[in-house]
């Protein structure tokens, strides 16, 4: 297993300071907006069943098949 370390320098307070926390500010709200705002919604989209390709392939009267852990 590999250990990867990193050290970041101390930027002195009174320099870069203010833009050091603008900087932070805006990383924060655009963090927050791109997540907030996602339009990809994966249960929207999660097959609960038999879809059409089956139903083609079995017919609409084909009885669901049950799985040995289901009984």
């Amino acid at each position: 297993m590999a250990l990867i370390e990193t050290h970041s320098l101390p930027v002195p307070a009174e320099v870069g300071h203010v833009s050091g926390v603008v900087s932070e500010v805006k990383g924060f709200w655009k963090r927050f907006f791109a997540t907030a705002f996602n339009p990809y919604r994966p249960e929207l989209h999660y097959m609960r069943g038999p879809g059409p390709a089956w139903r083609a392939k079995h017919g609409m009267d084909a009885p669901p098949r049950l799985k040995p852990r289901d009984l």
